[in-house]
Parts: C-alpha cells; structure tokens; sequence
C-alpha cells in the first residue's frame, strides 16, 4: 500500500523542511505550495489525504485558501490542519469555523501533530489518494459528517 499523502502549505523553507522531516520519517509523502495561489493547483495536481495550512501566506493569505478548498467539492473533503503563531483564540475559532478539522499553534509538539494527522487519516482505510475520484466524492460526504469534531482543543 503506498504512503499517505500530505500537502504542506508553507511559505517558510525552514518549517516546511521541519514538516518534511518530520512526515517523511513517519511514511508520508509530502509535497508543498508556498502561497496561496499554488494551494489550489497542488492540492488538484497531487490529490493528497491531508492538508497542514499555514495562516500566515503571500498571495492570499491561509484564511482565504480554506475559503477556496470550502469552495471545491472534491477540495472541501480533504482534512485541513490549520498551523499558526498569531493570536491563538480568534485563529482558531475562525479557522474551525472555516472548516478546518484541526488547529494547532507554532511550535508544534511532533507527537500532538502527528497524532491529530492519524486521527484524520485513518489507519486501515483507503487512503483519498487510493480511491478513484467518482467513488471518492460519493464515499466521503459521509466522511465529513461523522468526523467534525474539533480535534485542536
């Protein structure tokens, strides 16, 4: 079975090395968008099982990326793990609000990030990479309704 797949939204080379190292050491593949233009292209280019968004973005900041995969039907099933370092309370609530499942602040704890990654990415179930698109759309709607919970609190 090949590795899950996570998108890191990340305009800083040293945290998305950090993310890089760290998922990779732990059999996912990564792949990365720098600002919020290429979020969307990356995210439809690789079809990953999860996004890690950060707030803080060129070219449209993470807020109005969520907005945007909120907006794609195919985009909108994929768990997004919102990470920033600015006002903890107002981001988050706004991020959950936008349709994040997850919220974490920088610096990341590396055991609480991962767990939050395996909580939405089931072991044990096709990953949304290993499900052909068709399938996918009709199989998850019912993904996103049982798994709403806000796993950031």
């Amino acid at each position: 079975m090949s590795n899950n797949k996570v998108l890191i939204v990340e305009d800083e080379a040293d945290v998305r090395l950090g993310y890089h190292v760290l998922l990779k050491a732990n059999r996912y593949d990564t792949f990365f968008a720098v600002d919020g233009v290429t979020a969307i292209s990356e995210a439809r280019k690789h079809q990953p099982d999860l996004i890690i968004l950060d707030l803080g973005l060129p070219a449209g900041d993470g807020f109005t990326v969520l907005e945007r995969f909120q907006a794609n039907t195919y985009l909108s099933m994929i768990p997004v793990i919102v990470v920033s370092a600015r006002n903890l309370h107002e981001n988050k609530e706004r991020a959950l609000r936008g349709g994040a499942r997850a919220f974490v602040q920088k610096p990341w704890s590396d055991e609480i990030l991962l767990a939050i990654i395996a909580k939405l990415i089931a072991p044990g179930e096709l990953s949304l990479s290993q499900v052909n698109y068709g399938q996918r759309l009709k199989d998850i709607g019912g993904f996103r309704a049982q798994n709403s919970e806000s796993i950031g609190d």
